[in-house]
């Protein structure tokens, strides 16, 4: 019987090695497709008159996912005590990444209620994608001693911010034919993410016939976050919080 763990769960397995990265890259497929597109498509129409923050908020990403991924390698090619020392630069990064991502997302939505009056509803979405990067990648970070919890959290933190890229290329097509309304929408928003981290999820249970117990209160975790902004998005009372929020 699949049963969750909080002891004894193995830390590797020999898979480990490839699956991990791949999902990483599967990632960087959803980042590239999605900013990729609709950068193109931004940059046809109105060439590079990016507010200086989206700059800093892109270089900051990046920055994070190739450290990401370069810590991945380093486990996946045994070299631990290196990893380990460039953890510091990881924990720099997500603070930073903290600060950036809200405050890009309130400058933009306050340019474009100035441009055409376009109401800050999705900051909901934005909002929460930063606060379960900041919960999940944070407790991973805290349990950088505990390996198997380290990595099944840093992985859902990442997972869930990498619904930025997904939503703008690869989500709308799944969502396409389950309409409007509460599932649809969750797909639009969420689809490629949410894959994500249900993947590592059987990926455990065929490798380890179980479930981390910091794994499933992370997904509880995400997906309660997921669900809240869905709802707040057609809040009343989010609308003037979220119109309050970048000043009016």
């Amino acid at each position: 019987m699949t049963a969750l763990t909080m002891g004894g769960f193995p830390a590797r397995h020999s898979y480990d090695r490839n699956v991990f990265l791949v999902l990483v890259g599967l990632v960087w497929i959803g980042i590239l497709t999605g900013f990729g597109t609709s950068s193109y498509r931004h940059l046809t129409e109105f060439g590079l008159d990016y507010p200086w923050i989206v700059h800093v908020h892109a270089v900051t990403f990046v920055s994070w996912l190739l450290l990401f991924t370069v810590q991945t390698v380093l486990i996946r090619t045994d070299r631990v005590s290196l990893h380990r020392r460039l953890g510091i630069y990881g924990i720099i990064l997500a603070a930073a990444m903290m600060v950036i991502g809200p405050a890009t997302a309130l400058t933009i939505h306050a340019m474009r209620f100035a441009t055409d009056g376009a109401t800050p509803e999705f900051l909901a979405v934005q909002l929460t994608d930063m606060l379960a990067f900041g919960t999940l990648t944070g407790a991973g970070l805290l349990l950088r001693r505990n390996a198997s919890a380290h990595k099944r959290l840093v992985l859902l933190g990442l997972f869930y911010l990498s619904d930025a890229g997904f939503s703008r290329f690869i989500n709308p097509f799944v969502a396409q034919p389950l309409g409007e309304g509460f599932w649809g929408d969750m797909a639009a928003l969420y689809f490629g993410s949410t894959f994500l981290m249900i993947l590592l999820g059987v990926y455990d249970l065929v490798t380890r016939r179980r479930l981390h117990i910091a794994y499933v209160i992370g997904m509880i975790w995400a997906f309660t976050l997921e669900v809240t902004a869905r709802s707040l998005v057609y809040n009343e009372t989010w609308s003037e919080i979220a119109l309050r929020l970048i000043g009016q």
